[in-house]
């Protein structure tokens, strides 16, 4: 894959979504070949951006390989600066970062832009907490529209104040603990970011911080956290688990090699699976038990996918993950398995669209509240190429009888993205899949989570089958 190189500077404010400039329509058809190579995908967002935030509150001089650098991360870098800590780009994918301490972040000079990336604003709501400084968040304007009580309000009993928009909405003003409590809090529903945010707090609360969670979700903070020296407990209690970290911790720097995005990987692995006569390999794939939902979904439908070469590089499960083009059948994914793969729902409905019965996906509340409001654009994504997909609860129904003869259904959409990067590139996999090409109205937001999809997609096609589309969706 091609060396994209970033800017290191802050994203100016009408970079990515909902940027001033034109969209960019993109359409995917059936490449006529199978997709052949070996690939490497951007580094998992989630610990590119717990490396950045522990980083500014270690002692000493932390080296970060593999960091995502599209634009949602390069946010928390820029926050990270603006908090006081230094944070430099040393090479493609190549960072350090010289933090301050636990406790030791500054006052901001001006508002923290976040973009588009919820995970980077809830997170740094809990770092946020536990110090004695003012900061202002915003984002753009599908970040300014999620819902952030589900963090403030657990984090307010530390001490903090938070005063925002109608249901905590951004822009949010935070007022740190200047003596930050420690927290016992139960999460009413799993959810990685809320556990994080308060176990960022905690690290600044003198004492035990304490979470509970209904069921095991991504513990990419809780392996950093260990990582640079913190004390943290895990303990299962049937199906819930329970976390304790001790506060006021001396963090030290440590390396960080961050993986290959499991979340990223999936689009090149589904469309593999999809297009016949392929053969697909993404290389150094993260496996952290608790994100790799999809591969067991996708293996329970009957998809040909193997690892290889797994190790362990810095605390987290790593292997090359290959997939082979495969006839799929419908399953019924229990509502448990989300946490391990809620970010993976749209293409892992992409995949059900071309699946022998009916694929129940069950416990999607979650998906209400990403981007967009994700389950209903997965549902409108499948309808615009004819496959019957329904909601029932928080249960996704998608029903077929196979793939389509050609000239068949699915194929032939043209879908909306609500600037949510997962449906469009969710989308293209279709297009390259179906009978008929697939068309989406935006494709400009992509690289804020995986610079060069469209060009990586390409190679492996062996073309053009995703060019730009004049028009867009309807």
């Amino acid at each position: 894959m091609p060396d994209h190189m970033i800017d290191p500077r802050p994203p100016s404010p009408s970079a990515g979504h909902g940027a001033a400039a034109g969209a960019t329509p993109m359409r995917a058809s059936a490449p006529g070949q199978g997709l052949a190579g070996r690939v490497s995908v951007p580094g998992d967002k989630s610990i590119s951006h717990r490396a950045l935030m522990v980083g500014a509150l270690a002692v000493g001089s932390t080296e970060i390989t593999g960091l995502l650098e599209g634009e949602d991360v390069l946010r928390t870098a820029a926050a990270m600066r603006a908090l006081g800590a230094e944070v430099e780009r040393v090479a493609p994918g190549h960072w350090r970062v010289a933090g301050r301490g636990v406790g030791g972040l500054v006052e901001p000079a001006d508002v923290l832009d976040m973009g588009n990336s919820g995970t980077a604003a809830r997170l740094i709501c809990g770092l946020l907490a536990g110090h004695p400084v003012f900061a202002v968040l915003t984002g753009d304007a599908s970040l300014r529209g999620r819902p952030m009580r589900r963090v403030t309000e657990p984090l307010s009993a530390c001490g903090a104040r938070f005063t925002g928009r109608a249901g905590g909405r951004l822009p949010l003003a935070v007022e740190g603990a200047a003596e930050p409590m420690p927290l016992d809090y139960t999460l009413p529903v799993p959810s990685a970011q809320v556990k994080s945010a308060v176990l960022l707090a905690g690290l600044c609360a003198r004492g035990i911080t304490r979470v509970v969670e209904p069921e095991a979700t991504r513990d990419h903070t809780e392996n950093m956290l260990r990582h640079f020296g913190a004390v943290v407990r895990v303990e299962a209690e049937g199906h819930r688990r329970v976390i304790e970290l001790e506060g006021q911790p001396e963090l030290r720097a440590a390396p960080v090699a961050v993986p290959a995005d499991p979340s990223s990987a999936a689009f090149p692995l589904v469309a593999a699976l999809l297009v016949p006569g392929s053969e697909v390999t993404v290389e150094g794939v993260g496996l952290n038990p608790l994100r790799t939902g999809l591969f067991a979904t996708l293996l329970e439908m009957g998809a040909d996918l193997t690892v290889s070469n797994e190790r362990v590089e810095g605390g987290e499960r790593v292997g090359d993950v290959t997939a082979r083009y495969s006839a799929l059948r419908a399953v019924d994914v229990p509502g448990s398995r989300a946490p391990s793969m809620i970010d993976e729902y749209p293409v892992l409905a992409v995949a059900a669209a071309f699946a022998r019965g009916t694929t129940r996906l069950r416990g999607l509340g979650e998906l209400r509240v990403k981007e967009s409001d994700r389950l209903a654009a997965t549902v409108a994504l499948l309808a615009a190429s004819g496959v019957p997909a329904s909601v029932e609860g928080d249960d996704l129904v998608i029903a077929r009888d196979g793939a389509p003869a050609p000239g068949g259904e699915p194929g032939g959409g043209s879908v909306a993205t609500h600037m949510d990067h997962r449906i469009a590139m969710s989308a293209l996999v279709m297009g390259l899949a179906a009978a008929r090409p697939v068309s989406v109205d935006d494709t400009g937001f992509i690289d804020t989570s995986f610079p060069g999809f469209v060009g990586m997609m390409n190679g492996l096609a062996g073309g053009d089958a995703i060019a730009p589309f004049e028009g867009g969706a309807a």
